[in-house]
């Protein structure tokens, strides 16, 4: 890790993500792990393997019991994960293994934060390298205690903007999103099996770019190489949970991080944009 990436803060480490990768003509691909899934020692190596098999950011989950947006798979990773004995410390040791490899912002939900304590969790996030963290269940109202305490860290939270959200709401979404704002690409929790809805995404870019300046990243239902292209054809980023967990599903070790290396380079292919976004 170069001194300049040592000290920059973890918002302007994903600023510098996205940049990088419009300056290669093309959006950031940003792969989903659940940290302790497999096991550990899987999960450590299968950070190494995305984030050099073209991934621009990495989403590490910690595992939760209660996980209010996670489909079927990401639900069965993180539950793979607590039966592991995968907790928040062991998560951000896992972060703090990767942060030289890529950013890496943590996924995460409330009720474990306030557990942990939030200013103890913004304190350990930057000891572990970690940019920030996403917080799905925390509506715009609320976030102003996590906003107090990652701000002055330099810690990024995106905010998600789903299908149902009104315009004018999701416009205050985007403008108090730091480090980019989480496109939620179609109704539901996460999982690969539908369809995203590119038509709705694309109309409501075109109208949020004129909100925030931020990146604009679209997850869930992004599954395919294909999938990947449309998103970074609209917006500045995709992003891949539930289709490369169930790439090494059942596998652990060596298996498990070829399935992820070659899952990811297949879909981080799909990044170069077709037409200015």
């Amino acid at each position: 890790m170069s001194s300049a990436t040592e000290t920059a803060s973890g918002i302007e480490r994903i600023a510098a993500a996205f940049a990088q990768a419009k300056a290669a003509g093309r959006g950031a691909f940003i792969p989903y792990l659940c940290a302790g899934d497999p096991d550990l020692s899987t999960s450590a190596a299968l950070l190494e393997a995305v984030a050099a098999a073209g991934s621009d950011v990495i989403e590490l989950g910690i595992p939760y019991g209660d996980p209010l947006a996670d489909g079927p798979t990401v639900a069965a990773a993180a539950q793979r994960a607590l039966d592991g004995g995968t907790t928040i410390e062991s998560a951000l040791e896992l972060a703090a293994g990767a942060r030289a490899l890529a950013p890496v912002l943590m996924f995460t939900y409330f009720n474990p934060i306030v557990q942990f304590g939030l200013e103890r969790f913004a304190d350990a996030l930057v000891a572990a390298g970690a940019c920030g963290a996403i917080v799905p269940d925390v509506p715009l109202e609320e976030t102003g205690a996590i906003r107090a305490a990652f701000a002055p860290r330099g810690l990024a939270l995106p905010l998600l903007v789903a299908p149902t959200t009104p315009p004018e709401r999701a416009d205050a979404i985007a403008r108090a999103s730091i480090g980019f704002t989480y496109l939620v690409s179609r109704l539901g929790v996460t999982g690969a099996r539908r369809e995203p809805d590119f038509g709705w995404i694309a109309a409501r870019v075109a109208r949020l770019r004129a909100a925030s300046d931020e990146p604009l990243a679209i997850g869930f239902g992004i599954s395919t190489a294909e999938h990947v292209r449309r998103a970074c054809a609209i917006a500045d980023g995709a992003i891949v949970g539930s289709a490369l967990i169930d790439a090494y599903a059942g596998t652990t070790g060596s298996e498990a991080v070829r399935r992820a290396a070659a899952f990811t380079r297949e879909l981080s292919a799909g990044t170069p944009r077709v037409s200015p976004a």
